[in-house]
């Protein structure tokens, strides 16, 4: 019984035949990793020339408006009246809550 078992299996089991070379081992399926290295390089060299752009317009704004006059320099801070003691005690006394301070 064992042997006719045996018999099956080799029956079963085809035999591989050896492949042809094809040379396509030597030749990677996806681009060089160095390759792709080097071409995201070259994309974030040009954002940084973009940013660096972008960061030297910021710069000159800012000198602009610090130099041109817009900026709070020599402006006087708006000056508060003060109220006289009769005027806050009929405030006070007036207990109206849309009255401020």
């Amino acid at each position: 019984m064992e042997e006719k078992n045996d018999e099956k299996k080799q029956e079963e089991k085809p035999e591989e035949q050896p492949t042809e070379d094809t040379g396509d081992r030597d030749k990677p399926a996806e681009p060089d990793k160095i390759d792709r290295a080097n071409e995201a390089a070259e994309r974030l060299e040009q954002a940084n020339k973009v940013t660096e752009n972008l960061v030297k317009r910021q710069e000159k704004l800012a000198v602009e408006k610090a130099l041109g006059g817009k900026g709070e320099a020599g402006t006087e801070p708006v000056k508060k009246e003060e109220e006289t003691p009769k005027e806050y005690k009929d405030r006070v006394m007036s207990n109206d809550p849309t009255l401020k301070e």
